[in-house]
């Protein structure tokens, strides 16, 4: 077992001050690559060297099976074997299987492996029609409701305000639902994962002695990845505790990317609120990247607020971060691979080098253009693209249309369309994320591939595209040795690799479509900032400008990478800004703060939707007012006359003139055409 002094010996000053602070409460802010792991396992192991820990009244909290084995791991060559290091549902459901047989008399309820399987017999009694994608979108409602302490009764009343919902059945309806499938599950004599939570806060917060027994057995809790907490591990926490102080909590407010599971950084926030005097640590020192990644990561929110640390890079300088726009996606695939293709030359190995997206559909145009250069890849937290079932029903039933010789008279892709629609596909998105979504973006992948093939061959029928998507799906299927990680950001979390290529960073895409207010778009930025700080060596960011070979190239990077890219540092002074391109030029601004707008809303305003407005309240409910007027006699809604952000500018612009008016953002020729005398008019009058 090493010596105390030597424990302290192997930390740099911020760690070694974590690893001092063994009593009271203890907040360790710790920043992407800071040794987190090293400095709490240290402490732990410290503690138990000087004789204040005993290492069996410890017990340190984490999300992972894999982090809790690491963690046990460390602390065993560090000479602090004892300590119980479990994930929140190990350590619950190892203290109710020892309590439960002696409070109540009988075994533990089995513990469901799947909510699925009752989930669709408790939509069966409530007679709502379900697919596979729909149950899991249900299953998940479900387990936020049991972590968000939300009861079947209130989920309509308190679904909204949390942006929660689905687009396939009423809020009502998952209330239903989610009070059957209690109902199925007590009939059946079973629990789910959230189940043992929620048991082993009641039987502490019921039964005294049992309380008593669990606190005196774990004197000492720490608890990793604490920004990722949700209000029942919260209360589960409180109740181990029991007032207590004696816990040091570790996490990264910047890193907080499981809200749609309940995760609430807000706990983390607010830990000293909780536990008055805490002390409060910042790990700051990066080990893991270079200089220029580094700076990349600070940067993401350099313009949005910093709710953690500024990272301060340890290791040598490497080389820079490539912003790289791509024609298509199509070609943005093919350049990256092509790219890997020499890193390996170079001595890479593959297992060293990460794709990193932000959807499951995204997985295939890299699955295929790796395949086509003999580039093993694995996929990990995704399944592959000819193997998901909706994929393959789709193959299917398209290659039954192609057999039967029933082609439609308009083409390739209305004929995929059609055949699809059997399966629920429709050219709009679902408005939520959920496997809802997933199966619809998995589909869209299909459409866009007979889009591309109908391009390349105007003659393609269904019978080439089921040729072509054999083709894709033999290609996929190449045997895996070491190879290119495939994954999304969410599962990327925790990983790191030498290289990696963050690509389809558009807007759109991330932040996604779905992304509609602040809240959401902040854990866009957050989960963008996870995939930045992945890498150690070669960070390569990309986009395309287009969907498909040919198509418009209006699309524009992620607004995350304001800031980040050397032309935006170029632009951030007057003297460069006046020296723009005409291309730059056309980009829209805001006139308070020069950031670069982002949404229609945004551009019709001329400025940041938080930025300072200077428009005339009166004029713009006047406006409003004319509006609902014209809006009844044309029986149309309110917005087909202009919508909120055109008569908000029109109100800060005050246009007096109708060539005025015409360069307000939302007013055209017809429109003007239409109101621009009485628009004119109640602008006079103001």
């Amino acid at each position: 077992m090493p010596s105390a002094d030597t424990l302290l010996d192997a930390l740099d000053p911020e760690q070694r001050e974590v690893a001092l602070a063994l009593r009271g409460p203890v907040c360790v802010i710790a920043g992407a690559g800071t040794g987190k792991t090293r400095a709490i396992t240290h402490r732990i192991a410290y503690g138990a060297a000087t004789g204040v820990y005993k290492p069996t009244e410890v017990l340190a909290v984490t999300f992972t099976a894999r982090a809790a084995g690491e963690m046990r791991g460390r602390l065993r060559q560090l000479g602090a074997d004892g300590v119980q290091a479990r994930t929140f549902h190990a350590a619950a459901l190892r203290q109710l299987g020892y309590f439960w047989p002696k409070l109540y008399g009988t075994g533990l309820p089995e513990l469901i492996a799947s909510k699925i399987p009752l989930v669709a017999e408790a939509a069966k009694r409530c007679r709502v029609q379900t697919d596979s994608a729909l149950l899991r979108d249900l299953a998940a409602e479900i387990e936020w409701a049991k972590v968000s302490n939300v009861r079947p009764d209130d989920y309509p009343k308190l679904a909204p305000d949390a942006h929660r919902g689905l687009d396939a059945v009423d809020d009502a309806t998952v209330s239903r639902v989610m009070a059957a499938y209690e109902e199925v599950k007590r009939d059946r004599g079973r629990m789910d994962m959230e189940d043992v939570l929620l048991c082993t806060v009641s039987m502490l917060a019921e039964h005294e002695r049992v309380s008593a027994e669990i606190r005196r057995q774990y004197r000492w809790l720490v608890v990793d990845e604490y920004q990722d907490v949700n209000p029942l591990q919260a209360a589960l926490l409180d109740q181990w505790l029991g007032g207590r102080h004696d816990i040091c909590v570790v996490g990264d407010p910047q890193q907080t990317i499981y809200s749609f599971a309940g995760a609430s950084p807000k706990h983390l926030r607010e830990f000293s609120k909780h536990h008055p005097g805490a002390q409060r640590i910042e790990l700051v020192r990066n080990y893991r990247s270079t200089p220029q990644v580094v700076a990349a990561a600070n940067a993401v929110f350099a313009r949005a607020g910093r709710d953690g640390v500024v990272l301060r890079a340890q290791r040598d300088a490497g080389v820079g971060v490539t912003y790289t726009p791509h024609p298509d996606e199509v070609a943005e695939a093919e350049s990256v691979a092509a790219q890997i293709l020499q890193l390996r030359a170079g001595g890479t190995h593959l297992r060293d080098v990460a794709i990193l997206f932000r959807t499951n559909a995204q997985s295939e145009a890299y699955e295929e253009a790796l395949a086509a250069r003999n580039l093993p890849y694995v996929l990990r937290g995704v399944e592959r693209f000819f193997d998901r079932p909706e994929v393959r029903q789709a193959v299917t039933l398209l290659r039954g249309q192609a057999r039967s010789g029933d082609a439609g008279e308009d083409g390739l892709v209305p004929d995929v369309r059609t055949v699809l629609a059997s399966m629920g596909y429709t050219e709009t998105a679902p408005t939520t994320a959920g496997a809802q979504r997933d199966r619809w973006e998995s589909l869209h992948a299909v459409v866009s591939m007979a889009t591309d093939l109908q391009a390349a061959q105007p003659d393609a029928d269904l019978a080439a595209l089921v040729d072509d998507l054999d083709r894709r799906a033999k290609h996929a299927h190449a045997p895996i040795a070491e190879g290119v990680t495939l994954t999304t950001l969410h599962a990327a979390k925790g990983l790191e690799w030498e290289a990696v290529f963050l690509v389809g960073m558009q807007e759109g895409t991330v932040p996604i479509t779905y992304a509609t207010d602040d809240t959401a778009v902040e854990e866009e930025r957050r989960l963008f900032y996870v995939g930045v700080t992945r890498a150690r060596d070669r960070l390569e960011i990309s986009w395309s400008l287009a969907r498909t070979p040919g198509g418009r190239g209006n699309r524009r990077p992620t607004r995350f990478l304001d800031g980040l890219r050397p032309a935006d540092e170029q632009m951030s002074s007057g003297a460069s800004r006046s020296r723009r391109t005409r291309k730059e030029r056309s980009i829209a601004r805001c006139r308070t703060c020069d950031t670069v707008l982002t949404t229609g809303a945004e551009r019709k305003l001329g400025r940041c939707l938080d930025c300072p407005s200077n428009y005339d309240e009166e004029l713009f409910e006047r406006l409003r007012g004319w509006r609902s007027e014209q809006a009844t006699a044309q029986k149309v809604p309110a917005y087909v006359v202009f919508t909120d952000a055109t008569l908000t500018a029109i109100a800060e612009a005050k246009p007096q003139e109708p060539t005025d008016l015409l360069k307000v953002p939302g007013v055209g020729r017809t429109k003007l055409e239409k109101y621009g005398a009485e628009v004119l008019a109640l602008c006079g009058s103001a």
